[in-house]
């Protein structure tokens, strides 16, 4: 299993985002593999969701593809198995808490471990209340990456310090999705986390162009982008791979400079 660590070894991380099953799954592991070979130190794999309460307008719509072309779980996890021999990158989940729950924590984990995820994010759950995930999780080696907003305020000193993988700053309120500009002082928020961890950092939500890329990798460690990879994919559907490349490799080499 590739670790997340390895993402950010003496390197700025690009953390690129896929929504499994959208268009469809085969489409989804040749559009995985495209964002390695472009240059992703790491990969975020949606999965899709009925009610994904922290995503805008252009990840739900995504999710609601997956769901309709029939993407469920169990494929989703035969889909990254598929290619977990040719994956140089670490592999995330992104999920909600209700899937988890349903599919039950022991088998959930334990097909994480088998198809080579090695972390899981699941916004829609508490800080406080992640203690009975993590201890399944910890068995199959598997890190909980624990969201922290500019909103959790004094709570973000004990966030830092127990996080798990990285640490995924949220640049703004609201959902995912694109922003023409991020008006909250990363820069002081990202300091003050510095000092209680020495997890890696990556940036998301909001974040779509080089110049972007480029401001928020210089105070983090890395930057994740969903909704604009999302966009292409939903624009050019299965013939997304040139696109998809290009964006991609855009991205990375604006955080290389």
């Amino acid at each position: 299993m590739i670790k997340i660590a390895e993402a950010f070894h003496n390197q700025k991380a690009f953390i690129a985002y896929l929504m499994a099953g959208d268009p469809d799954l085969a489409a989804s592991a040749e559009y995985i593999l495209t964002a390695q070979e472009a240059g992703a130190d790491l990969i975020e794999v949606g999965i899709p969701f009925s009610d994904p309460i922290a995503e805008g307008e252009v990840i739900q719509a995504a999710s609601l593809r997956a769901l309709n072309a029939g993407a469920r779980l169990d494929g989703i996890f035969d889909m990254v198995r598929s290619i977990q021999g040719q994956m140089r990158v670490p592999m995330v989940f992104m999920t909600y808490l209700n899937p988890v729950y349903v599919y039950g924590y022991d088998r959930f984990f334990a097909r994480c471990a088998h198809c080579g995820i090695c972390g899981v994010i699941i916004p829609d759950m508490p800080f406080e209340e992640q203690g009975e995930a993590k201890k399944v999780a910890k068995q199959y080696g598997i890190e909980v990456v624990t969201l922290v907003a500019p909103t959790s305020g004094p709570r973000c000193a004990t966030i830092a310090r127990r996080a798990e993988g990285f640490l995924y700053l949220v640049s703004s309120m609201g959902v995912t999705g694109v922003r023409g500009q991020i008006t909250t002082d990363l820069s002081a928020i990202i300091a003050e986390l510095k000092k209680e961890t020495g997890i890696p950092l990556a940036v998301g939500f909001g974040i779509a162009t080089p110049e972007q890329a480029r401001q928020y990798a210089a105070m983090a460690d890395g930057v994740i982008v969903g909704s604009a990879i999302v966009k292409i994919i939903a624009q050019h559907g299965l013939h997304a791979k040139q696109p998809l490349y290009d964006y991609v490799k855009s991205m990375k080499q604006s955080i290389s400079l």
